[in-house]
């Protein structure tokens, strides 16, 4: 299967989309310790590159909470849950590790939690960010707990901007 690949240029650092044609298969900071040999085209024409720019684009403004893109994820059965259960944790909230475990009934695979977590090929739009310890504390993110701190703040300084506009 043919897929396509481009830079983005994100106010946190470059990044890297890939795609098929049946969805987006990742989204990568330059900074993750293990970025995926990425085998394809290199593409600034591809129409699903385009609009995950144009999606990032909103959430870097503000403009978006939720994305609306079709996913190619590959993974275990387990991962594939994982990482379902990171898409409905809202923008702006957190939720520990325990708690996303809960959300697919294997309270007790906190730890596995983490490794699929950790193996999440789509940055930001899956958002892995979101995940905390029980306690509060940062823990583990592909990009670093710099970026994962920045992703929480911007998310949390928009939260805080709709809100007061309602008022």
């Amino acid at each position: 299967m043919l897929s396509f690949f481009n830079d983005y240029q994100s106010p946190i650092g470059k990044m890297t989309i890939q795609v098929n044609d049946q969805g987006l298969m990742g989204v990568w900071f330059s900074t993750q310790k293990t970025i995926p040999k990425i085998l394809g085209v290199k593409s600034e024409s591809n129409a699903l590159i385009i609009e995950t720019q144009s999606q990032l684009n909103d959430y870097f403004k503000g403009l978006r909470r939720e994305f609306n893109l079709p996913l190619f994820l590959q993974g275990t059965l387990f991962q594939q849950q994982a990482w379902q259960a990171l898409r409905k944790i809202p923008f702006g909230e957190t939720r520990s590790y325990l708690q996303q475990a809960q959300t697919i009934n294997k309270p007790k695979a906190v730890r596995a939690i983490g490794s699929a977590n950790a193996k999440n090929p789509i940055s930001i739009i899956v958002p892995c960010h979101r995940v905390i310890a029980a306690n509060g504390a940062l823990t583990g993110h592909a990009g670093g707990l710099e970026l994962k701190l920045w992703l929480l703040d911007h998310e949390k300084a928009f939260s805080v901007c709709v809100i007061a506009s309602l008022f």
